[in-house]
């Protein structure tokens, strides 16, 4: 009886191993620090954290959403509820009371909040001349032209633009390939090539900027950025800043969503837009394809005046 007991903690403490490997070490921390949130309002009522109840998520979900986008809302549940399973405990995240509550929240709101701008060609351009007109060194100029227009055309998130390797980057004669290792979307690890072509225009060439780059850069360096993703963040809003854009209104997640928006506009494909991006469900994507045709399908267009 002992032995079967005793085994079946082993096999209870190596699933929770397996779930918590099926997760990348960013995503992890992302779960933990919306946990964090939640764990700091339980505190400050007495609830326990951890299990909690659907009465008490309910709860911090009313609180949370006098200062948050629903978007928010939905990425914390989500958060709190994959670390109960993690630690092996389940909270019902579709109870009533959180569901309706939900509801009721989204009714009042609306689902649809504004959130950070899109990085879109007319944007980029000024934030490359404002580089180029800048007064920083010429290296930092080179890093960060490079990282603007890599992280622009490859559609990168974040992590995966800092955590390039010079092993990953493969330049051929229509541009150049970079390997991303592994991604948010693709928790097995596989990887995937984002080939990103010669533009026209040398300035703002990606492939040019990475080059130039890549030429100043310290061998010993193994990223080739060797920056955190907050600093891309950082990056951006300087020189929207010093192009005269109002920086409050981008951040780092504005080259990915720029690159998708940009291409939606441009004609490009949803699946190809998805395939480079990265992107598993149509959702997102299909939002950025809206957001890009609400001009360019408009019936106002058909009246002339």
């Amino acid at each position: 009886m002992n032995n079967a007991i005793t085994n079946i903690k082993n096999l209870e403490l190596e699933t929770i191993k397996n779930l918590r490997n099926s997760k990348s070490l960013n995503t992890l921390r992302a779960y933990q620090s919306d946990f964090n949130d939640f764990s700091l309002f339980c505190s400050r009522n007495g609830f326990e954290s951890m299990p909690t109840k659907p009465k008490i998520l309910a709860l911090y979900l009313t609180e949370l959403s006098s200062k948050s986008k629903f978007s928010t809302l939905k990425r914390r549940l989500a958060s709190i509820s994959i670390l109960h399973k993690i630690k092996g405990h389940y909270i019902d995240t579709k109870h009533p009371i959180i569901m309706e509550n939900l509801m009721g929240i989204k009714r009042v709101k609306g689902s649809n909040q504004k959130g950070k701008k899109p990085l879109l060609i007319s944007n980029l351009k000024q934030l490359i001349n404002a580089i180029d007109e800048s007064k920083e060194k010429n290296i930092r100029k080179s890093r960060d032209k490079a990282i603007i227009l890599i992280g622009f055309s490859g559609g990168f998130r974040r992590s995966e633009l800092v955590n390039i390797e010079n092993e990953d980057v493969e330049f051929v004669e229509e541009g150049v390939k970079i390997y991303v290792k592994r991604s948010k979307t693709d928790q097995s690890g596989e990887g995937m090539i984002k080939a990103i072509p010669y533009f026209d225009n040398n300035q703002f060439c990606p492939v040019i900027a990475l080059k130039n780059w890549l030429k100043v850069l310290d061998k010993t360096q193994h990223k080739i950025f060797n920056i955190s993703d907050k600093n891309v963040a950082l990056i951006i809003k300087k020189y929207a800043n010093l192009a005269g854009l109002d920086s409050k209104k981008y951040a780092g997640h504005s080259l990915r969503s720029g690159f998708a928006t940009s291409t939606a506009e441009s004609g490009a494909e949803e699946r190809n837009i998805m395939a480079m991006t990265g992107h598993k469900s149509t959702e997102m994507v299909r939002r950025y394809i809206k957001e890009a045709n609400l001009f360019k399908n408009n019936a106002l267009n058909k009246i002339k005046i």
